[in-house]
């Protein structure tokens, strides 16, 4: 029996663009799939969009939750999942069709693979190619790579704790791979176009203002502080950067130490490359 894998799709304020999404999924050419719809305490029509599909192909299921943010309703979702592999896909996004019969074929050839996913292209108010860096560990602690539309095990989102719900204004795909690959495993990118990335006016990059930025920055910082030193230097390097601060008044201070780390290590463009959007 081939393996199952659960495509989640939470909408918020996304009901004008699922169908297309829906449509994505139900033209894949792997059969084994189950599709979980959440609707997040949409105030649209999201119920009346989704409850059409499920009318069209069973594999289709419709999930409902008070408004908990994007981690929230893909926890939910996945929690209730039957798959062995998780695919994210936001409402206002697509796939190919061949998308997933890749990714899986990727996963039964390499057992330490923890992500797959694929080139990707943008449509919408700006087309083309979506040109992103060449995964490493070093790179993921400088900048995300992977977008949200990447395939998972469940055994590993399971092992992580699921996508952090403190990620409330986003980024919460940098912090959720970080999780994952932090302490080993495999990344490969297909070598097809498999995701197509809708651009909006509004987006969540463009509510994310300065005090949000920090929220997350220094939240990251504490979490996974192993993996940015392990990757971006020792804390002896970090303490000399410390040490040659001019304005440091308090070696004991966490805030002022997150701010340098962030300044020497990471830079201003952390986190600037895959930001996914939502109303």
């Amino acid at each position: 029996m081939t393996n199952i894998i659960s495509i989640i799709i939470p909408c918020y304020n996304q009901a004008q663009y699922l169908d297309e999404a829906l449509q994505s999924v139900l033209d894949q050419t792997y059969l084994n799939w189950e599709c979980i719809i959440i609707n997040d305490g949409s105030p649209d029509n999201t119920e009346e969009v989704a409850k059409k599909w499920l009318e069209k192909d069973n594999r289709f299921k419709y999930l409902c939750q008070e408004n908990g943010g994007l981690s929230s309703a893909r926890n939910f979702g996945i929690s209730k999942s039957a798959g062995e592999f998780i695919l994210p896909l936001d409402a206002d996004d697509k796939i190919s069709s061949n998308y997933v019969s890749m990714a899986i074929k990727a996963f039964n050839k390499d057992s330490n693979l923890k992500i797959v996913y694929c080139k990707a292209e943008k449509f919408g108010l700006e087309k083309g190619s979506w040109k992103l860096p060449v995964f490493s560990r070093e790179l993921l602690a400088r900048e995300n790579m992977i977008f949200s539309c990447s395939v998972f095990k469940k055994s590993d989102w399971l092992s992580v704790g699921g996508y952090d719900c403190e990620m409330k204004y986003g980024l919460e795909d940098w912090e959720f791979w970080i999780a994952l690959l932090k302490k080993g495993g495999n990344v490969k990118c297909l070598d097809i176009l498999g995701f197509y990335y809708r651009i909006k006016p509004i987006s969540m990059i463009t509510k994310l203002n300065e005090e949000k930025r920090r929220y997350l920055f220094e939240y990251l910082s504490v979490k996974h502080s192993d993996f940015f030193v392990e990757q971006l230097g020792s804390f002896m390097q970090l303490n000399e950067c410390v040490l040659n601060c001019e304005k440091l008044i308090k070696l004991d201070s966490k805030k002022v130490i997150i701010d340098v780390f962030f300044k020497k290590f990471l830079g201003l463009t952390l986190f600037g490359t895959v930001i996914k959007k939502r109303l």
